[in-house]
């Protein structure tokens, strides 16, 4: 792992590469992060999803529709997200608005996901209450029943969305709590790069 400085006039190419480093770096699941929101009147929650995709355009996941989150999301459509990886000492904090992905990239995100993931996502009424735990695994069943050896569809509701970076904050952690800090800040010329106290 390099200590070299934070570098690059790109953030999202800055984040690849820590990416790249904390997959290569011993981190378990280098794409948990933190997915934080806020109700219509600012009660804050926060849980832990999975990255599925980085670009350009911002950082996507995917995730039931009829989950508080969503309904956060549509109250209130902006997130936070922060990713952690303890092993290389380093963290990125990422804030902006959400939009949803288009039916053709969830589309083409749920044909790659393992098959009992797809009937999972069928199967489970995200975070609403259940008789016992074996209420999922008879949904389960009936769903595998429905599809049989056919491919399954995703769900009318399951979809993604993606955090349009507005602020994307990287931290290296260095010994005595001299850590390295840079934010970069989208302005409509670009992106803007300025060291932070840490």
């Amino acid at each position: 792992m390099s200590d070299a400085p934070l570098t690059g006039p790109d953030p999202i190419a800055q984040f690849k590469a820590w990416f790249e480093v904390a997959s290569q770096g011993g981190v378990p699941e280098p794409t948990a992060m933190t997915v934080a929101t806020a109700t219509a009147d600012g009660i804050p929650n926060a849980r832990m999803l999975l990255l599925k995709g980085v670009d350009a355009r911002g950082f996507v996941f995917y995730t039931n529709l009829d989950s508080p989150k969503v309904a956060e999301l549509q109250a209130n459509p902006r997130a936070a997200l922060c990713f952690y990886w303890n092993q290389i000492k380093r963290q990125v904090r990422v804030n902006g608005p959400v939009e949803r992905v288009t039916d053709a990239e969830a589309d083409a995100y749920f044909a790659t996901r393992p098959r009992l993931s797809q009937i999972g996502a069928w199967a489970s009424h995200q975070s609403q209450p259940m008789a016992d735990h074996f209420e999922l695994e008879r949904n389960c069943a009936v769903v595998a029943l429905r599809f049989g050896l056919g491919a399954v569809t995703r769900p009318p509701n399951w979809s993604g969305f993606r955090v349009v970076p507005e602020s994307i904050e990287f931290w290296h952690e260095k010994p005595f709590r001299l850590h390295e800090r840079v934010r970069f800040t989208r302005t409509p010329g670009g992106w803007t790069s300025q060291w932070i106290f840490p």
